[in-house]
């Protein structure tokens, strides 16, 4: 069954330095063993212009849960996860089926 993985990115402390790096995270996800489409979104504030608890979601599509899986243990994900985690913002992932 086709599986995605989501990475939720919560509010970052500077977001232009964020995006600045960002950028790299993306290409890096690109990378992945097995992937067969990303896709990086911004999430809108409120209506009242106040943060959401997410800032992006980035979502990584794959044919299975095994391909997913394997890719996530790969040098390709170190990097992905390191750049990550090196614009200082925590993160959440999430393997889905998509139905």
């Amino acid at each position: 069954m086709p599986t995605k993985i989501t990475l939720i990115v919560d509010n970052p402390a500077d977001p232009d330095a964020f995006e600045k790096a960002y950028a790299e995270v993306r290409q890096a996800a690109k990378t992945l063993p097995k992937l067969q489409w990303v896709e990086s979104a911004k999430v809108w504030p409120k209506e009242d212009g106040s943060p959401t608890p997410a800032y992006r979601t980035l979502d990584l599509y794959f044919d299975s849960y095994e391909d997913a899986s394997a890719a996530v243990a790969t040098p390709a994900a170190a990097a992905l996860f390191g750049g990550l985690a090196g614009t200082q913002v925590t993160f959440t992932g999430l393997f889905s089926d998509i139905e």
